[in-house]
């Protein structure tokens, strides 16, 4: 493992105030455990952090896309996203780790690693990584709102545009209360989340139906169900926007030994994700067989929403959407400080280098409104969210969270000790099966 010369008094050069801010609330404040030892209530804060993050629409849609290639390629993909996930994360983990400045967040790592004007080409790649996804949530807690309030409470569907302010517009309160209430009102989410997940899985078992799935599909249709999958899975496990603040935190916190640390959170994060998402998956799968999932996609409703509507049982009919509502909401979080801090990243790198144009205050400000207004639009004119993923977040979500960090070990003498080794392969194929997938999917 690489060992650094942290600086833990050092201020930040480049890097962002809010992954600090996050870094710090993040932290115990009983201090920094001795050398050797591990703050478990540290770590376990953070892995089911990043849990959160990626427990959001992607998982709430992925069983749609999944199911409809067939149970085959769904156990291939079941056995793959562990890896995929585990090994992708902890390689971004690894290149905001590598730098020797405690707060520096991915875009300040980017720019020093790679050059300025190469750092903001990477910065720009990463605000596109997670910006769609936060659009995407938009359009996908107005549509499970508006389907519970018709459906469950048979309350008459109110005007779009104004559902999707107000909902919009309380998310985006909960970030602005501050990022220490954020992390609260994540982890109250959060735990709930974990036993509805579990409970719907299981209660769902009796109304498995093996005999939707006959036949054995031919090796063109398997390889193609399979290559059309891996881009939602990748963006249903995707936790990368929480990575550079929860790397910052790790530096804070183990400095030398940050890395170290850092994967063992990380392969704590995937273990719970393939466990709880992957048997919910396969659960709504084997319950709603292909014609409901078609009814799902069609009526672009998270898979939960629609089991609300077509099971008939007042468990589902219930927390189906409080899982949809929780899963949304604690991924918004994550992945608006993600976009947030490229955007500020983006103007910092390029209009205001250094800083004396516009105030932090003014830029997070502005910030804040841009994201507002584009994510009530799109609530409100409502593409389909399985189309965004398909042909926006994915491919970009591959390139930054796949194919950067190979770029990174090859090129950069701190990252030099991880160079060599299979798992760069792995990573670096399934990055390009993704985008491969996408790029296949637009042109076809």
């Amino acid at each position: 493992m690489p060992e650094h010369d942290h600086d833990r008094t050092s201020t930040p050069a480049g890097g962002s105030s809010a992954a600090t801010a996050t870094a710090t609330a993040a932290r115990p404040h009983s201090g920094s455990p001795a050398p050797g030892h591990a703050n478990r209530r540290f770590e376990t804060n953070w892995a089911i952090s990043l849990f959160g993050t990626a427990v959001g629409a992607g998982v709430l849609f992925l069983p749609i896309n999944a199911g409809l290639g067939g149970l085959w390629p769904l156990l291939i993909v079941t056995i793959l996203i562990g890896p995929m996930t585990y090994l992708s994360h902890r390689a971004l983990s690894r290149f905001v780790c590598a730098s020797p400045v405690p707060g520096e967040d991915i875009t300040g790592v980017a720019r020093k690693a790679f050059g300025e004007g190469l750092g903001r080409v990477i910065t720009v790649v990463y605000f596109l990584a997670i910006y769609p996804i936060v659009l995407i949530y938009g359009v996908g807690i107005t549509n499970t709102v508006d389907s519970l309030l018709v459906n469950q409470l048979h309350v008459a569907s109110p005007p779009r545009w104004l559902l999707s302010g107000l909902l919009v517009a309380l998310l985006m309160a909960v970030m602005l209360a501050g990022q220490r209430i954020m992390l609260i009102i994540t982890q109250w989410l959060v735990y709930p989340l974990i036993l509805i997940l579990l409970g719907v899985t299981l209660y769902l078992i009796p109304s498995w139906d093996l005999g939707v799935f006959q036949g054995v599909p031919s090796a063109g249709d398997f390889l193609m169900s399979v290559w059309m999958i891996i881009p939602v899975l990748v963006f249903a496990f995707n936790h990368s926007p929480a990575i550079s603040q929860f790397s910052v935190a790790m530096k804070h916190e183990y400095g030398d030994r940050a890395s170290d640390r850092a994967s063992v959170v990380l392969k704590r994060s995937t273990v719970l994700l393939v466990i709880f998402t992957m048997g919910f998956v396969w659960s709504c799968v084997l319950a709603l067989g292909p014609t409901g999932l078609q009814g799902a996609k069609d009526q672009n409703l998270p898979v939960l929403s629609y089991l609300a509507n077509e099971h008939g049982s007042p468990f589902i009919a219930y927390l189906g959407p409080a899982v949809a509502l929780a899963a949304i909401a604690s991924s918004f979080f994550g992945h608006y400080m993600g976009a947030a801090e490229g955007a500020v990243g983006i103007v910092r790198s390029t209009v205001d280098p250094r800083g004396t144009k516009v105030s932090d205050k003014a830029l997070k400000t502005a910030v804040a409104v841009f994201i507002f207004v584009t994510t009530w639009l799109v609530a409100i004119l409502n593409p389909s969210i399985l189309s965004l993923i398909e042909s926006l977040a994915g491919p970009v979500i591959a390139v930054i969270l796949y194919l950067m960090p190979m770029y990174a070990i090859r090129k950069l003498p701190a990252l030099e000790p991880y160079r060599g080794r299979i798992s760069n392969v792995f990573v670096t194929v399934a990055g390009l099966v993704a985008v491969s997938g996408i790029i296949y999917g637009l042109v076809s």
